[in-house]
Order: structure tokens, then sequence, then C-alpha cells
């Protein structure tokens, strides 16, 4: 019995997560309208609902109801499969996401504010959001189209160069809190904004942000979608359902990469003043968020787009050195400080 009650609040709590990132999806697509056209001058969607508030709505019913066509050359069974070996891993990844502190207890069943908390949170995430760019580099070879195919090449030339010094970027936070669980990580960022780790890892919050916008293909790193160049790459032809869940996972690793920055370098859940503790901590999550998110589309805004050999070089030579000296200077003071608190 207890198993089943188990099970039934596990999977309740999976559909209530699911619910919420898709919402936010849907809704960060209509903010990045909004935000783009008040940065431009323009008004933006306005017409379906009050101040246009009902446009993702409209938007997923057109691509629900759009008739899916298969170009001739493609091969069928990649071709329909990319997209969902794009979406799903953008997905799962919210599930060791915690998003507050506190349990709630009804009975004998506690319901947590995250899906489970692995010791090993941290390397899930890596692991399975890696696997998105295989899908890229799958939905473009499989369309039999050299736009797709250039767009799905440099995807996963890009996803190679910036995983390596995102993954370093890491290391500083999991060195300070000798965890790989994000509810731990957040933990040990208690106490107020001078112990999050953005203040002693500055160069690692910088490259970490960087890395996460090339691996999420936005400006000024979207060369696999580069519309002047490649029409839209890796899905040029891709239509209705499919080529929405292309954009869907695009938009919901904005918001997992955007929770990994909160919980590494901004104290997750934390208040940044003790005195500010009586605000709940999901308010403080949600607002970290929505904060970066908001820094990603005002990149869109205001940055040009790179060359490709700009951004490979940036990668290589740039990022991934500074990473390696990041992780080298921590791992030395990191040391000297245990030494010093054993004496």
């Amino acid at each position: 019995m207890e198993l089943g009650i188990t099970i039934l609040v596990t999977v309740l709590q999976i559909a209530a997560v699911l619910g919420v990132v898709l919402t936010h999806v849907a809704y960060l697509t209509y903010a990045e309208r909004k935000i783009l056209s008040d940065m431009q001058d323009r008004l933006g969607p306005m017409e379906v609902g009050p101040h246009g508030l009902l446009q993702p709505l409209a938007d997923g019913l057109k691509l629900f109801f759009k008739e899916d066509i298969i170009p001739a050359g493609a091969n069928k069974i990649i071709f329909s499969a990319a997209p969902i070996l794009v979406l799903v891993p953008a997905l799962i990844g919210f599930a060791v996401v915690p998003f507050g502190r506190d349990s709630l207890q009804i009975g004998a069943i506690e319901i947590t504010p995250y899906i489970t908390d692995i010791n090993i949170g941290l390397l899930y995430i890596l692991a399975f959001s890696s696997l998105g760019a295989y899908g890229i580099l799958l939905g473009g070879w499989a369309s039999n189209s050299k736009y797709s195919l250039l767009g799905g090449l440099r995807s996963a030339a890009q996803v190679i160069s910036y995983e390596l010094p995102l993954g370093l970027a890491l290391v500083g936070p999991i060195l300070l809190s000798e965890s790989l669980s994000l509810t731990d990580m957040t933990v040990a960022q208690g106490g107020g904004i001078w112990r999050w780790f953005i203040v002693s890892q500055p160069v690692a919050f910088v490259i970490y942000m960087i890395c996460a916008i090339a691996e999420t293909n936005r400006l000024p790193f979207d060369l696999p979608e580069a519309e002047s160049e490649l029409v839209a790459g890796f899905f040029t032809e891709y239509s209705g359902m499919r080529f929405s869940f292309f954009f869907l996972a695009e938009y919901a690793n904005m918001i997992l990469v955007s929770c990994i920055a909160v919980v590494a370098f901004l104290g997750g859940w934390q208040a940044p003043l003790p005195a500010l503790e009586f605000i709940p901590p999901i308010v403080w999550f949600l607002a970290k968020v929505y904060f970066l998110l908001f820094f990603y589309i005002w990149l869109r805004a205001t940055v040009p787009r790179l060359r490709f050999d700009q951004l490979m070089a940036f990668g290589w030579k740039v990022m991934l050195p500074i990473a390696l000296v990041n992780v080298l200077l921590t791992s030395i003071v990191k040391y000297f400080l245990n030494q010093w608190a054993e004496k």
C-alpha cells in the first residue's frame, strides 16, 4: 500500500513539474517576443487575448494542425525520432532540480520540492543534456538537405567545443560544496549573498553563462540555425509538431541551464539576506531564473552573431584555458583552506 502511494505521489510530482516547465516554455516564447518588441519600439503580439496573452496557445494549436511533411529523400525513422531525442533530454534534467527548501507532510506522505535528490545530480544533468546534440545531428543528416546537414555538423562541433569549459566551470562549485547533489550545493550557500558561489567563483560564473548560451544555440552563438546562411539550419525541413519539438527543446534547455546557474552560483532558493528569509524560497528561485532568462533575451536584442571560425577559436583558445586555470587555482585554495581548518 505504501509503495503504491509513493509511486502515485512521484507520478503526480513528475506531472506537476512537466506541466509547470512546459507552461513556462510556452510563455517564455511570448515574453521573448514582447521584450524584443519593446526594445525595438514596436508592439509585438497583441491580437489573441488581452495584450496577446493567448498567443502561445494559438501558436500551439496552429502547429498541432499543420500538415506534417517528410522530404522524399529523408530517412523517415531517424527524421521522425530526432525531435523526440532533442526534447526528452531537455525535460528529464528537471527531475533533480530543487525548486525550494521545505517539504510538505500530509500524513505519512512527504511531498518534496523536487522529484528526486541523487548524489550525482549535476553529473546526471550534464550526461543527459549532451544527448540532445545527437538529435540535432541526426535530424540534420536524416533530412537529406545540405542546409540541415551543415546546421547539424555545426551543432555537434559547437557542443564539443563548449561542453568542456562548461563542465570545468561547474567544478568550482562542486569543490566548494564537496557534493554533486544540487540540494547539498544550495544548502552550502546558505547565510547570505556573501556565501553564494558567484562571490568566490566569478570567473567560473562568466564562463558558465557564455558556454550555456552556446549550448542552447542562442544568439550570438546560434550558428547551427543561422537564418542568413542556412535558412533555419538543422530543422529547415521540419514542420508541424516535429518543428515545435525542436522549439520546445530550445526553450526548455534555456530554463534548465538557468536553473543550474541559480543552484551552482546564485544560492538556489536561498535569500540574499537573512532578513528576507520570510519570503517563500520558491519565489527567490524563480526570481533568479527569470532574471537569467531576461538576460538571454536581452543578448538576442543587442549582440550580433559571430562567424563560425570565431566561435570555435573562442571556445578552444580562450574559454578552455581560462576554465582550466580557474579549476587549478580553486583546487589549490581549497586544499590549503582544508589544511588550515584541520590545524
